[in-house]
C-alpha cells in the first residue's frame, strides 16, 4: 500500500521547502551560485543536507527554482511601476528604471541572476527571463506605435535589443558587486516586494559601507537615467533633455 502523506507532514514538508528557499535566496545574494552548495543551503536552513534532497534532486534543480523565485518578484515590480504610469513611453521608461534600480540596489543578486557563470539550466531560465522583459517593452512599443507616439518599427526585434543593451549597460557595475556580503539582502527577508534589504551587521556605518553606498548613490543617479535616455531615444521618442 502506498504511503500518504498527512495534511500535518505535508505542511511540515511545504514550511521546510519555503525555508530552504528563502535561505538560498540569501546565499545568492551573498555569495553567487558558486557559493550556493547543497550543504551550504542545508546549513543556512536549519536542516540536514540529505533532507534538502527532499525537496531537490540536485543544485541544478534548486538554482531554477531560486532563480524563478527572485525573477517573478522583479517582473511583479515591474508591473507595480507600469501601472502607475499613463502612455506607452513613460511606461517604457518605468520597465527600464525599475529593473535598473533594483539590480543595482542588488549587486551581487542581479549579478549572480544575469551574467555569473552557471549551469547550463540557468541559462535556460535566463533566456526566459530576458523574453518576458521583452514581451513587456515590446507591448509598450506597439502600443505608442499605434497611437503616433514613436515611429514605425518591429516591436519585438526592437525591444529584444533594448533587453540586451540594458543587460550588457548593467554588465560592467554589477561586476563589480562584493562577492561575499557588502550587498543589501534579498527581501526574502523582510518583504516580498523589494529584492533587498539593507544590510544589519555591526560595521554598516563603517568607512567601507560608506563608499560602497556612495557608489551606488552615484550608479543610481548616472547609470539609470541615462539608460532611460537611452532607450526613450533608440525608440524614437523623447527625454526629458530633449524639452
Amino acid at each position: 500500500m502506498a504511503y500518504r502523506r498527512t495534511p500535518a507532514v505535508q505542511a511540515r514538508l511545504d514550511a521546510q521547502r519555503e525555508a530552504v528557499l528563502q535561505s538560498a535566496v540569501l546565499l545568492l545574494a551573498e555569495r553567487g551560485y558558486g557559493g550556493c552548495t547543497m550543504a551550504a543551503v542545508a546549513d543556512r536552513a536549519g536542516i540536514a543536507t540529505g533532507s534538502l534532497y527532499q525537496h531537490f534532486a540536485n543544485k541544478a534543480e534548486l538554482s531554477v527554482q531560486l532563480f524563478r523565485r527572485v525573477v517573478t518578484r522583479e517582473i511583479d515590480a515591474v508591473n507595480a511601476a507600469l501601472a502607475q504610469r499613463d502612455t506607452p513611453q513613460q511606461r517604457i521608461a518605468a520597465v527600464v528604471e525599475t529593473f535598473a534600480t533594483r539590480a543595482l540596489r542588488a549587486r551581487r543578486l542581479a549579478y549572480a541572476l544575469l551574467v555569473e557563470p552557471a549551469d547550463a539550466v540557468v541559462d535556460g531560465e535566463r533566456l526566459v527571463f530576458r523574453r518576458a522583459f521583452r514581451d513587456v517593452i515590446a507591448a509598450e512599443i506597439a502600443a505608442a506605435v499605434a497611437g503616433g507616439e514613436l515611429p514605425e518599427q518591429d516591436p519585438v526585434l526592437t525591444a529584444a535589443a533594448l533587453v540586451g543593451a540594458v543587460g550588457e549597460a548593467l554588465a560592467g557595475p554589477l561586476a563589480t558587486a562584493p562577492r561575499q556580503s557588502g550587498d543589501q539582502h534579498s527581501g526574502d527577508r523582510q518583504s516580498s516586494d523589494q529584492l533587498s534589504s539593507d544590510r544589519q551587521s555591526s560595521d554598516r556605518h563603517s568607512g567601507a559601507d560608506a563608499s560602497h553606498s556612495d557608489t551606488l548613490h552615484s550608479d543610481n543617479t548616472t547609470v539609470v537615467p541615462a539608460l532611460v535616455s537611452f532607450t526613450l531615444r533608440a525608440l524614437g521618442g523623447r527625454d526629458d533633455s530633449d524639452a
